[in-house]
């Protein structure tokens, strides 16, 4: 076998975001590599998460936006065909060919197959004719194969054929009444996507007492009551408890906790996700199974005392986010890079801190929630010495300027021994572009005194920094 393998310094399996940016820096670095993938170059976030259903919410936030400022209200219902031919053009049309040959002119070689661990340091191609592709790394192997929807065990729901993120950002035509089970980040964006987009009956099954339970309370109760104001049917504290759909192509009924019943013509499924293992050869190189692979700081699988095996994204189970998995690849590329080089590894950018202590995260719905770092019940259970800070945005004045009746609110979550922030929240229209300065202000820890002297314009949104540093008592 040794005489036909295929070797590269760094073998990549998974080419989504997240492994084709740690290709490029382990490229950067002077290494040769490899990324295999068996769907599609670009992953689940550019084809069916975050790209598409953000071409689908962008028209609702902007009528929305239009709607809130006089002597603009839209007039007519939102295009749906013209919104599902921007959201193809966005995704390619489904057609990677673009990115295959991004990654070969980094330059990679692009491997089509499905990868698979065969061995330390080997990893067996799949392709698409049954034939296999045996390849060898010199230096590490990456694992970036991501996560799969979860389909919660309800009885009758698999075979109903439900919708995943997948099927929802990829629709072609929308169903007048659509049942979403799951208050999480997708059963909110694509709920009101889909409600705007046509859904007619919009019912949200959502388990917990509120929307989005990782994020501060007041969030999900302020998107609760725009998603109700837009018609959309929420019920907190309500789970399916079976599924009918006796014909294939036919509606679905839900049977819920409370006895009652939801009928639809499609039913979304929005309640977490798996990381992506199976069948991964982990158990070639004496891994647990079932994932998720256990990483340090460096990115390293923890479990094997050789270290040539990498885990970034959602396979390490860290953090189900594009963004923090792409720093994860820089990192894991660099640190490769550096090691076979023979080269210092611990410069401050190759180790994460950012996941511990500054992820940022924005549910792009209509108010917009936009996160970053802790919230209060984290930072209290971490044994932080809180002390916290509201504030309503519908009194700032550069907020008034962007909509009649603008709402929104507001916090910060604030070390009050060392006066610097542990988290932020904005919850409001048009608040996206707050979310990086707290992000900067979280990550760099900031003090409060220093953070007073960048003095926001006016009249802009941004004037909530002023606010609630004054409220602070600054």
């Amino acid at each position: 076998m040794a005489d036909t393998d295929e070797v590269f310094d760094v073998i990549v399996i998974g080419a989504g975001p997240v492994g084709e940016t740690a290709a490029a820096r382990a490229v950067r670095g002077g290494l040769t590599a490899a990324v295999v993938e068996q769907r599609l170059a670009g992953g689940e976030c550019h084809y069916y998460a975050c790209l598409p259903s953000k071409a689908l919410l962008r028209p609702v936030d902007l009528a929305g936006d239009v709607s809130r400022v006089p002597g603009t209200e839209l007039r007519g219902p939102i295009d749906t065909a013209a919104v599902l031919a921007r959201r193809d053009e966005i995704v390619d049309h489904l057609d990677d060919g673009g990115q295959v040959s991004w990654i070969e002119n980094l330059p990679a070689t692009f491997v089509r197959g499905r990868g698979r661990l065969a061995g330390p340091m080997r990893v067996e191609a799949t392709t698409p004719d049954d034939g296999t592709r045996a390849l060898r790394a010199r230096h590490a192997v990456i694992v970036a194969t991501g996560s799969n929807p979860a389909i919660p065990d309800v009885p009758g729901l698999r075979e109903a054929q439900p919708w995943t993120n997948r099927e929802a950002t990829a629709v072609q035509h929308v169903p007048k009444r659509l049942a979403v089970i799951g208050g999480g980040p997708v059963g909110c964006e694509m709920s009101q996507a889909l409600h705007a987009l046509g859904a007619e009956e919009t019912t949200m099954l959502v388990r917990e007492d509120r929307l989005l339970t990782r994020t501060e309370p007041f969030a999900g109760e302020l998107l609760a009551r725009s998603l109700r104001a837009s018609g959309i049917d929420v019920r907190l504290g309500r789970s399916p408890v079976r599924v009918e759909r006796p014909l294939p192509d036919g509606s679905v009924t839900v049977h819920t906790d409370d006895g009652s019943r939801v009928e639809a013509d499609e039913i979304l499924v929005g309640a977490g996700r798996r990381v992506a293992v199976g069948d991964l050869g982990l158990d070639t190189v004496g891994l647990a199974a079932d994932g998720p692979i256990e990483v340090d700081a460096s990115m390293r699988a923890t479990n094997l005392h050789d270290g040539w095996l990498y885990a970034i994204g959602d396979v390490n189970g860290r953090n189900l986010l594009t963004h923090m998995g792409k720093y994860q690849a820089r990192v894991c590329g660099d640190v490769i890079a550096a090691r076979a080089a023979g080269q210092p590894d611990d410069l401050p950018g190759m180790r994460d801190t950012a996941d511990n202590r500054a992820t940022p995260q924005v549910i792009f719905t209509d108010p917009q929630v936009c996160v970053v770092g802790r919230t209060e019940s984290q930072a209290r259970a971490d044994g932080f010495p809180v002390r916290t800070v509201d504030y309503d945005m519908g009194t700032v004045e550069g907020a008034q300027l962007q909509a009649a009746g603008y709402t929104g609110r507001a916090k910060l979550v604030v070390d009050s021994d060392r006066r610097v922030l542990l988290g932020a929240t904005f919850v409001a229209p048009e608040v996206v572009d707050l979310l990086h300065s707290a992000t900067i202000a979280v990550a760099a820890e900031v003090p409060l005194d220093q953070l007073w002297h960048a003095v926001p314009s006016f009249p802009t949104v941004s004037e909530i920094w002023l606010k609630l540093l004054e409220e602070y008592g600054l």
